[in-house]
């Protein structure tokens, strides 16, 4: 377990108290039942940022804090534990961390203080097919003149319909399965030729699949060089993979502490269901998971943090196993509480359903396990 100095502490215990007061599970049931059209509810996310969360990656000079990964995870773990709905991870994490790793002065200048803020969301637009795989991008950046010209469909793009602008994932070069050619272009969402519509998911958060026909940017809007983006792209996944797996990590822990209290309570046979020993230990089994999870989910923080050099592994490691984790104590709450877990009237149908929608987001535990071997030449 990480060590937390005096401030990061501090953050953990506001964000989870927080969390508790004004974004429990409770308010995700409201965000369902209204049919709200971004996901999420504008103010409690204004709420956010104006606590800092929406910074806390990004430098002072753009309005951030520069806190730092592991302290956006300690936030995201919080949040996470009462499926407080927001564009955190989507914005402040893999949006900023685009720029931060790749962007121009002027689209730093531009786009980083709103997004510290609150006052603008951005996200990423990459997958076109069932799966994660940005390598598969054939989404077409054609060059013209001194712009480009962008067509294409993204077809699972989250928080797409509360984003105002797109990080853009085009190929411009190369084929599908070639990371040589593909490349990054900022788009506002007022962009002429771009269309998005909402999608419904199961976990009730927000969605969209984003249309480019014959979307026109300038040379201005690239971020970094041609056909080179993808050396952006991946570190700044990696960065969003960590962050998401600090939120499924709470995500876990949240649905592990209902069980457990329900264990408590239940009375069956004359006897509390926790008294039953079998199911002891399939408690234990997912104590011992969460806690592996989170070794893994702060060691690939920290790694970002300090700049290692094995970012990559441990981002991988980090989401397969939030992945696999949270699938195991989803299920589990959802046998150990019996009828009632299975009833919309319980928490409990939530928890799993965010668990199987956010498992395949930035790549599935099949993903990451094979690109953790890839990595690692096993």
């Amino acid at each position: 377990m990480a060590v937390l100095n005096e401030e990061q502490t501090m953050l953990r215990d506001a964000a989870a108290e927080w969390a508790k007061d004004k974004a429990p599970v409770s308010a995700l049931r409201k965000v369902r039942d209204s049919n709200a059209p971004l996901g999420y509810d504008p103010a409690v996310y204004s709420d956010m940022a104006a606590m800092g969360w929406a910074g806390i990656v990004v430098p002072e000079a753009y309005g951030g804090s520069e806190f730092g990964y592991l302290s956006l995870g300690v936030v995201l773990e919080e949040l996470g534990r009462t499926l407080a709905a927001s564009p955190l991870v989507s914005s402040a994490l893999g949006f900023a961390s685009v720029l931060l790793i790749g962007g121009s002065a002027a689209q730093k200048e531009a786009w980083l203080p709103m997004i510290a803020s609150g006052e603008a969301v951005g996200t990423l637009a990459i997958d076109e097919g069932p799966r994660h795989d940005p390598l598969q991008t054939a989404l077409a950046g054609t060059a013209v003149g001194n712009g480009y010209t962008l067509n294409g469909t993204k077809g699972f793009v989250i928080d797409g319909m509360a984003a105002d602008a797109f990080v853009v994932v085009a190929r411009t070069s190369g084929k599908a399965g070639e990371a040589e050619g593909i490349s990054l272009f900022l788009v506002p969402a007022d962009a002429a030729g771009f269309t998005r519509t909402k999608l419904s998911l199961a976990d009730s958060r927000g969605a969209a699949k984003v249309v480019f026909a014959d979307v026109k940017v300038g040379a201005d809007a690239l971020i970094g060089p041609a056909g080179k983006g993808y050396e952006i792209l991946e570190p700044a996944l990696d960065r969003t993979r960590a962050g998401l797996a600090a939120e499924m990590l709470g995500t876990a822990l949240g649905a592990f502490d209902m069980t457990i209290a329900y264990l408590k309570v239940r009375v069956q046979f004359g006897q509390t269901l926790g008294s039953f020993q079998a199911l002891q230990h399939r408690a234990a089994e997912m104590f011992s998971e969460l806690e592996i999870t989170r070794s893994a989910v702060e060691a690939a923080l920290q790694a970002i943090d300090a700049g290692s050099n094995d970012i990559r592994e441990l981002a991988s490691l980090a989401k397969a196993r939030a992945n696999e984790t949270l699938h195991l104590v989803s299920n589990e709450m959802i046998q150990m509480h019996g009828g009632i877990g299975v009833t919309d009237a319980h928490d409990a149908g939530f928890y799993i359903k965010r668990a199987r929608a956010v498992e395949a987001a930035y790549g599935n535990a099949a993903y990451h396990r094979e690109r953790f071997a890839r990595l690692n030449n096993i």
